[in-house]
């Protein structure tokens, strides 16, 4: 199994991609490799592995991301073709809908970049002086309003196919509880998780993709009645962004709309994260996106792996080959053992 997918998908660690260098543009991806495949071939040729459908399903009616725009699906009457036997069926999405950045998905590098000092709200920034990550300039990037990002767009992500550990904190340390809205997963959060785990041995090695589930996706519902899953969450802290980064890892996912943790719009007072920069809206956004190359994975549906213990398993997230995007859709899976 494991020379198979070496086999399979070896060019894609390359860097290259249609006769393209994207190894600049790749961030911690340029950790994947034979050895990541490796580690993912032994949990998918375990006896007994499983097959767990890491997103929601995608519909009219599923949460909404208030930065993104409706979603509404317009299903077309189907079409029968002239002098054949044929006919086809198609959907359009309504105008101004941002697809990339409903339901589950994933962000590319390009997704965030900043300025050298905060914008006072006066005018319009000067988005051509941005930095991008790996020192890419807004003028390089995003030449003009309306252009499609030119650099770290979704064309520049590899198929992610690794090896992913679940850290639920949900269990470990808020003993079955679900975190709140606006509360942080903390550096010693995960170290505790995985000691009280079966990840203690192992830990977490570069190329690894991190599932955490916090709880928060018990709020999830389709039809979207309450509003509360979008309004709010719980995030990592932003030192926790850090020693994630410093493990190599390729992407994290939480079962929340962010990774950033956002406090309930209710709230009387709202925890700080004294860790982070104060001139970040998105801290946790900002040093994965831009300053190490990590990427954000969002909406996870983390329950069957959670119930089923499956804290080792081979993850595939293949994002669109949408040239110039900063988000796409995704589909993940995970392939693991129960009890694992």
């Amino acid at each position: 199994m494991g020379k198979i997918l070496v086999l399979i998908v070896v060019m894609t660690f390359s860097g290259v991609c249609y006769g393209k260098d994207f190894s600049d543009q790749r961030g911690m991806t340029n950790q994947l490799g034979p050895q990541t495949l490796l580690r993912c071939a032994e949990q998918m040729s375990a006896k007994g592995a499983k097959v767990y459908e890491l997103s929601y399903e995608r519909s009219a009616t599923m949460p909404l991301s208030p930065f993104a725009g409706p979603y509404s699906p317009n299903f077309l009457p189907s079409v029968a073709m002239e002098n054949t036997i044929q006919f086809y069926n198609m959907e359009t999405l309504n105008p101004g809908v941002n697809d990339g950045n409903h339901g589950t998905q994933i962000d590319a590098l390009g997704h965030f970049a900043y300025l050298a000092e905060p914008w006072d709200g006066q005018g319009q920034p000067d988005i051509s002086r941005a930095t991008y990550f790996g020192d890419y300039k807004g003028l390089d990037v995003k030449p003009t309003p309306t252009s499609p990002l030119q650099f770290l767009g979704m064309e520049s992500v590899p198929p992610l196919i690794t090896t992913a550990v679940l850290i639920d904190v949900r269990k470990y340390v808020h003993n079955g509880k679900a975190m709140s809205a606006g509360e942080f997963v903390s550096v010693q959060d995960i170290k505790t998780a995985v000691k009280r785990s079966g990840l203690k041995s192992r830990g977490i090695l570069a190329g690894d993709i991190v599932l955490i589930n916090t709880g928060w996706s018990d709020n999830y519902q389709d039809p979207d009645e309450t509003k509360i899953y979008y309004s709010s969450a719980p995030g990592l802290s932003y030192a926790a962004a850090k020693y994630l980064a410093e493990q190599k890892v390729v992407g994290v996912g939480l079962d929340t709309p962010f990774v950033d943790a956002v406090p309930s719009p209710n709230a009387t007072s709202v925890e700080r994260d004294t860790s982070a920069p104060e001139s970040l809206g998105f801290p946790v956004h900002h040093y994965f996106l831009t300053q190490v190359g990590v990427h954000t994975l969002e909406n996870f549906r983390l329950v069957e792996l959670v119930e089923d213990s499956v804290e080792l398993s081979c993850a595939m997230v293949l994002p669109l080959l949408s040239r110039g995007s900063a988000a796409s859709p995704i589909r993940p899976v995970a392939i693991g053992m129960p009890g694992s």
